[in-house]
């Protein structure tokens, strides 16, 4: 969902980010639809009503960090099953009149309590819905550190304003949308829990009819406290200690956060990783998410091809970014992980000669068929392994441009859908240490020091 606000000029050019470099590549795949422009300011994320509540931030003299805060309460409640302050979340800030780009993460923390064998039982690992459903899975949330963190560096409007249109979607109801419907429908787990099958489900176990109005009561006293109280009101207070209780006392998989980890977590701002592809320098999130290596990687070696010699949505055009992509990911798989405590080889990984040489790989005609990850030049021995992490769509993104020309582009999640499945004052928590689940082959790895995953989760608080 897309929302654009015409007006005059806007004399400031945004830039390239990560967002905007990857929907410019692969625009050629979906040319038929003219791309949306606008001369002054724009919104875009998954739900109407996130869209329109950033809409009416903007339109109050918000900046882009502003709008982007109040999409993402909406999406909290109309999409629980993709993002929200039970989560995390990375954002990449351009700034219109600088040109700066800033990179915030917002990425969970494991609890300290947590050990090599977390997911492991009886010495094997445990399978995925296994590790996953109950309190075992839960990070601590880091998206309400991030976004207070990017809001007093950026933001315009009061904090608490931000909250208001998401505080009066919990109160008066939202109407269940058919993709809300259908993921419960399909869900096996939710009802588990009461908190989430009370909410979600009729007395039947039927999920919430399309259409039907849901209200939140729950979350939206969870919000007015964040409001007024700021972050401190998530970590620590009643909400942290609902929220450990919550994780700690479930039936299934209890977990081993604390209210001290909580209390510790801090959300970081990073130097973004950047590159240039042909004329244009693009900018992404930095490690620990592997996002933003893994395009610049992929439009490094698609820049020795001439892709717009070819037609759009071709099979040659969509082969070539098929294969660079396998290149790309079979590097991600060995190389990157968090960068807190594994030593990313970014600036070997981005090496123009490094690309090049990877690019030879890719035959015009014919399929590599599985890539193996390459050598690149300026790492340091580490004891690298494969990354085993299932993938699963269950994120969100919103992207905000303001009048002054800055941009956001946020990517959100409870990492499976609808997380832990545990739900407590009104909001899901995530399953964000299953991002480290051993493999049956690789065996279990230590929390943090995992070289498999691209996302790795940090072992226990960054200070550690």
């Amino acid at each position: 969902m897309l929302r654009l606000i015409p007006s005059a000029g806007l004399g400031h050019r945004t830039g390239l980010t990560l967002l905007c470099a990857v929907f410019g590549l692969f625009h050629s795949l979906h040319a038929e639809a003219e791309p949306a422009r606008t001369e002054r300011s724009m919104v875009a994320a998954a739900n109407p009503w996130a869209v329109d509540a950033g809409v009416e931030i903007l339109r109050a003299g918000g900046s882009a960090v502003d709008a982007a805060i109040a999409a993402q309460l909406v999406l909290n409640l109309v999409e629980p099953q993709s993002s929200g302050i039970g989560g995390g979340a990375f954002l990449v800030h351009y700034h219109g009149s600088t040109g700066a780009i800033v990179a915030y993460d917002g990425r969970e923390t494991a609890p300290a309590a947590a050990t090599a064998d977390l997911f492991t039982r009886d010495g094997k690992p445990m399978k995925f819905f296994d590790a996953v459903v109950g309190g075992r899975s839960v990070g601590v949330p880091g998206l309400v550190a991030m976004l207070a963190l990017a809001h007093e560096r950026h933001g315009q409007l009061p904090w608490a304003r931000l909250f208001s249109t998401a505080i009066r979607l919990a109160d008066h109801g939202f109407p269940v949308s058919p993709r809300l419907n259908a993921l419960l429908a399909r869900d096996k787990f939710l009802k588990t829990f009461a908190n989430a099958r009370n909410y979600f489900y009729d007395a039947a176990g039927k999920p919430r009819p399309v259409g039907w109005t849901l209200k939140n009561q729950p979350f939206a006293e969870t919000l007015r406290a964040i409001a007024a109280g700021g972050a401190a009101a998530f970590y620590r207070g009643d909400i942290a200690g609902d929220l450990i209780n919550t994780v700690r006392g479930a039936a299934q998989n209890p977990g081993a956060l604390s209210l001290a980890d909580l209390a510790a977590y801090r959300a970081v701002a990073r130097e973004p990783v950047c590159s240039t592809y042909r004329q244009h320098r693009v900018c992404g999130m930095p490690p620990p998410t592997s996002g933003g290596l893994t395009i610049l990687q992929i439009l490094g070696i698609l820049e020795h091809f001439d892709l717009a010699d070819l037609a759009p949505g071709s099979p040659e055009a969509v082969h070539l970014i098929s294969e660079a992509s396998r290149l790309a990911f079979a590097d991600r798989a060995r190389y990157m992980a968090d960068s807190d405590f594994i030593k990313v080889p970014i600036r070997g990984l981005l090496d123009r000669k490094y690309l090049a040489q990877r690019a030879t790989l890719v035959d015009p005609n014919h399929s590599m068929g599985r890539a193996e990850a390459g050598d690149p030049p300026h790492q340091r021995a580490e004891l690298w392994g494969a990354d085993s992490a299932i993938e699963l769509p269950s994120t969100s993104h919103i992207s905000v441009v303001d009048s002054s020309g800055n941009a956001v582009s946020m990517t959100t999640s409870v990492e499976n859908a609808f997380g832990s499945r545990l739900m407590v004052r009104g909001f899901l928590l995530n399953n964000q240490l299953t991002d480290l689940l051993p493999s049956a082959t690789d065996g279990p790895l230590p929390i943090g020091s995992s070289p498999a995953s691209d996302r790795a989760v940090r072992c226990r608080q960054r200070s550690c």
